[in-house]
């Protein structure tokens, strides 16, 4: 291996990982034989080779060693562990994606690296992802262009606070569950009103989809939207009572602020 090959390292291949890799691979941000995937699994590095044609190892201390930039994407519980035995490289930029860990948690594992924080969601695999990106101490301008060039490839990035980052965890990293949680509620009531499940779930697919596409490029609040589709005594203010007793809103608000919670639990 070439070690001046390498310009980006990635210590974990899992879901999201691959969702990152596959799009910077589809938007020509890194050719696939400059990146390098550390993977204890054997099957899982056979794979990402064939798929993605990337170089791949089982050893994490290679790639550490052999890359400018080294993104983090372990599951967050077993972060030391991993980097127990490593030796860092102070000519490398870290990206951590590992929800709860802190900066400064990451800047104790990487002393004297520039750290950067990141929370992605799983939309990231079509394109259509939400990171948001926090800056060590030993972060400058460049290092973060370099985190936004990395995950504009798979979405829209926004640049906040790290005591900002449980919540955004909550919001639009756990948020993609809850998203899906309502598709699916709002076709079984299609199916419940005597639609074929594939019309169903195409419908309520599509509208989520739409809706959520109006918003954003109207920049129409949604309560605006919600009060110009709901006619007096009409159909939609019914449905909308019912789900105000039922909590709907409120249920979403404690979700996030549940997941939010967790994220601070994982990082302590």
């Amino acid at each position: 291996m070439k070690s001046n090959s390498i310009c980006l390292s990635i210590i974990g291949g899992g879901v999201m990982a691959e969702a990152i890799l596959s799009r910077l691979l589809v938007k020509q941000v890194f050719a696939a034989d400059t990146v390098l995937v550390s993977e204890p699994r054997a099957e899982r590095r056979e794979f990402l080779a064939q798929e993605y044609e990337v170089r791949v190892t089982s050893d994490n201390q290679v790639a550490v060693s052999n890359s400018p930039v080294l993104l983090l994407a372990v599951k967050p519980q077993i972060l030391n562990k991993v980097v127990a035995d490593l030796t860092p490289n102070p000519q490398s930029t870290v990206i951590s994606i590992l929800a709860g860990v802190t900066i400064a948690q990451l800047e104790q594992a990487f002393p004297q690296q520039p750290v950067i924080r990141v929370m992605p969601n799983t939309p990231a695999t079509v394109g259509a992802g939400m990171t948001a990106i926090a800056s060590g101490s030993q972060a400058r301008t460049e290092h973060l262009e370099q985190a936004r060039s990395i995950f504009a490839a798979v979405g829209e990035v926004v640049e906040v606070t790290e005591a900002s980052m449980d919540a955004v965890t909550g919001l639009s990293g756990s948020g993609p569950a809850f998203v899906a949680l309502a598709i699916e509620a709002l076709a079984d009531g299609g199916v419940a009103s005597g639609l074929p499940r594939a019309i169903a779930l195409q419908l309520a697919t599509q509208t989520v989809l739409g809706t959520a596409t109006l918003v954003k490029e109207t920049g129409m609040h949604p309560g605006i939207l919600k009060d110009r589709v709901t006619s007096p005594g009409g159909t939609t203010i019914a449905g909308v009572a019912k789900l105000e007793s039922a909590g709907f809103r409120s249920a979403l608000i404690e979700a996030v602020k549940t997941a939010t919670a967790r994220s601070k639990e994982l990082g302590q």
